[in-house]
């Protein structure tokens, strides 16, 4: 049996991944419901996948945070416990990471591998170009947006799904969060 991967991402209404200028993270629309599931949704057992941009940026933006700041949240500092896998033809271990391997190769086959081989589900947050590439292979069984009520379009960064293919999704799970924030789950399939 494969295991599930779930490619989960924080988009803008107009799809984008972050902003500049004096937005804050999470767009400063979070609330206590989104931090709660955030953290209920971290609590199971799975495998964290990142690419290498994404783990230097989480690396990086934890590194440089304070306890008590927004970074630390305890869903972040839950998924910075799990077991990780990084892809990377760049980095070399070992990683500043509790419990990540570097596996160098293109991610398409080290993810199919993982599904194969693993016990547990996969997850990546962010990661853009990565799970783009694994949707287009059909390796993403689960896309969970969970969507700001913004609109970034003079700031907006990292557009999510800049050069993906087409893809028919099926809603298989929807949630609203602290009265504002749209959680989706959708099951991607090429169009």
């Amino acid at each position: 049996m494969t295991a599930t991967y779930t490619f989960d991402v924080f988009s803008s209404l107009d799809g984008y991944g972050a902003a500049r200028a004096d937005w804050t993270g999470y767009w400063g629309k979070q609330g206590p419901e989104l931090l709660d599931h955030r953290l209920a949704l971290y609590g199971a057992e799975q495998r964290m996948v990142f690419g290498a941009n994404t783990y230097r940026a989480f690396a990086d933006m934890l590194a440089s945070s304070t306890d008590d700041s927004d970074v630390r949240d305890p869903w972040v500092t839950r998924m910075r416990n799990l077991p990780a896998t990084v892809v990377s033809t760049t980095l070399e271990g070992p990683l500043d990471w509790p419990d990540a391997t570097v596996v160098s190769g293109d991610a398409v086959d080290v993810v199919a591998r993982l599904k194969e081989e693993s016990d547990v589900p996969l997850r990546s947050h962010g990661s853009l170009s990565m799970n783009r590439a694994l949707m287009a292979a059909g390796l993403v069984d689960r896309l969970q947006v969970t969507l700001f009520p913004v609109i970034t379009a003079r700031t907006g960064l990292d557009p999510i799904f800049q050069g993906a293919a087409d893809f028919d999704l099926e809603l298989l799970e929807n949630r609203t969060l602290d009265g504002h924030i749209q959680e989706l789950v959708y099951r991607p399939t090429l169009h």
